[in-house]
């Protein structure tokens, strides 16, 4: 899912990278497979493309997303310098 909305992004914006996060950040929605904290990234840029997963709960939902937006660009930073 986060790379289809990745490319799908970087293709509508007609931009040279794109970032996307998807996940769980509760406080509900969780199952025994994707526990609430379950995040799923994407970067997408010319000839490249990372996805990753990470698990950040379980914490407040405001505090998944602010690691959330935090680790997608720092990974989007790492992807453009690779």
């Amino acid at each position: 899912m986060a790379l289809a909305m990745v490319r799908g992004a970087r293709e509508h914006l007609d931009v040279d990278w794109a970032v996307s996060i998807t996940g769980i950040a509760g406080p509900t929605g969780g199952s025994p497979e994707k526990p609430v904290g379950t995040v799923f990234f994407a970067v997408c840029g010319p000839g490249f493309e990372r996805v990753e997963q990470k698990q950040f709960g379980p914490k407040p939902r405001q505090e998944i997303q602010k690691r959330s937006a935090a680790y997608a660009l720092q990974m989007l930073w790492s992807s453009i310098q690779h």
